[in-house]
């Protein structure tokens, strides 16, 4: 069964998805879909509108065959080390094909852009630390530097949007890891990522977030199996509670408030201005506009809001993106997705994870019992479990054991063509 790998966050799963869903499927000549989705806490650095198990059925139902977890940290790194996570997890799983989608839609110019990248990484790093120490932000540090070295105004356009800038990372992630999966894009169509108005009738998941957050109705962005599933949830408060997320975080501030350095992207002077913040804010939006500066972006800053809601140290992080994910998580799966699983179970190069009450003996098993490899797995685990108990947190109205990663059930789809 050859498939098609998807790299995905679904927050909330909606019609431009459908459309990559289906194109992807076209492009690759595919049968299977496989999603590789963000966890409870995003790339951009912001925790999910709702968990990753209601996500993942979300996907299932609009006809994703397979869904696996992006772990953390790569769920909320920068572009590079998000793309080499996701790309390490579909070639560990052993799909025939990636499809991303581009502003570009050109993958040879995507690639050609990428080739240029890798060639010329230390220069663009130099020219973009010696314009920071000007005072410029970082985004306009790296636009210039890389302006200065592809002048090319097609090039330059290619560059600076931020879903080519993604397949960009995708392109080299696959080059790094001499990945046999095939590269394909496809040109994005609707609303662009921050875009709060419909186009094409598409919504950015930006824009339904906030229809959402404002009362409106969301039914006809999304595919309807997806609308029925968010009122559900969101009826029932288990979506995200921002002003407890932000709650949280500053308690954990002020509780840390001296030993904030030791968390991952906390670097000098940031401690000092989320203290002086949390002491002085009662909102979110507050805490992360007061800490921003111009070598900071906001997607920066709120990585790091979630490293210190996490406790995610910066020597944890060096040790896991140093290698590819030591397992992966199984979300969600249909008929045709399991056929595929079993069909490519002898090609798998790390363990797919369902029952979490084996995990530690499926881990020392394939790692054995004294290995660094099992020591990272376990840090991996650790992580993934801290961030699905403090997620619930986030949930007005959760209930049960806090442990969800051992007790919630695989979701799994209808035989195809069922009705």
């Amino acid at each position: 069964m050859r498939a098609v790998g998807l790299i995905t966050e679904y927050n909330p799963f909606h019609n431009g998805h459908l459309y990559h869903l289906r194109r992807s499927l076209e492009l690759a000549e595919a049968e299977v879909a496989v999603a590789v989705m963000s966890g409870h806490f995003l790339q951009r650095g912001e925790p999910a509108l709702v968990d990753k198990w209601v996500r993942a059925q979300m996907a299932l139902t609009a006809g994703v065959d397979v869904v696996v977890e992006l772990p953390l940290p790569w769920a909320c790194s920068s572009a590079p080390d998000f793309a080499r996570g996701a790309i390490q997890a579909l070639t560990a799983l052993g799909v025939d094909a990636c499809c991303f989608g581009s502003e570009s839609g050109n993958l040879n110019a995507l690639q050609g852009c990428a080739d240029l990248l890798d060639d010329a990484h230390d220069i663009i790093e130099q020219r973009t630390s010696a314009a920071l120490r000007h005072g410029v932000t970082f985004p306009e540090a790296r636009a210039q530097a890389l302006a200065e070295l592809f002048p090319a105004a097609d090039r330059q356009e290619i560059l600076a949007s931020p879903n080519n800038i993604l397949g960009l990372a995708y392109l080299r992630a696959l080059g790094e890891a001499g990945s046999s999966i095939v590269p394909l894009t496809m040109t994005r169509i609707g609303a662009g990522y921050h875009d709060l108005e419909a186009k094409e009738g598409i919504a950015s998941a930006t824009g339904i977030r906030h229809r959402l957050r404002n009362g409106l109705a969301v039914d006809g962005l999304v595919p309807d199996p997806v609308a029925i599933l968010l009122r559900e949830t969101l009826s029932r408060d288990m979506g995200l509670d921002e002003d407890m997320y932000f709650r949280l975080l500053a308690a954990q501030i002020v509780r840390q408030s001296d030993d904030l350095n030791r968390y991952w992207l906390i670097e000098a002077g940031l401690a000092q201005r989320l203290v002086a913040a949390a002491d002085q804010t009662d909102h979110l939006e507050g805490l992360i506009s007061a800490v921003k500066a111009r070598h900071l972006t906001r997607t920066r800053v709120q990585r790091a809001l979630v490293a210190v809601l996490l406790g995610i140290e910066v020597e944890t992080v060096r040790l896991l993106l140093a290698a590819p994910p030591t397992y992966l998580h199984l979300l969600a799966v249909n008929e045709r997705g399991e056929k595929f699983l079993a069909g490519r179970r002898t090609l798998r190069t790390i363990p797919l994870i369902q029952n979490f009450s084996r995990i530690q003996a499926i881990l020392k098993r394939r790692y054995g019992t004294e290995s660094e490899v099992l020591q990272r797995a376990q840090i991996q685990l650790a992580l993934q479990l801290r961030a699905s108990r403090i997620y619930s947190l986030l949930q007005k109205n959760f209930s049960g054991h806090r442990q969800r990663d051992f007790f919630e059930a695989l979701r799994r789809g209808l035989k195809p063509g069922t009705p």
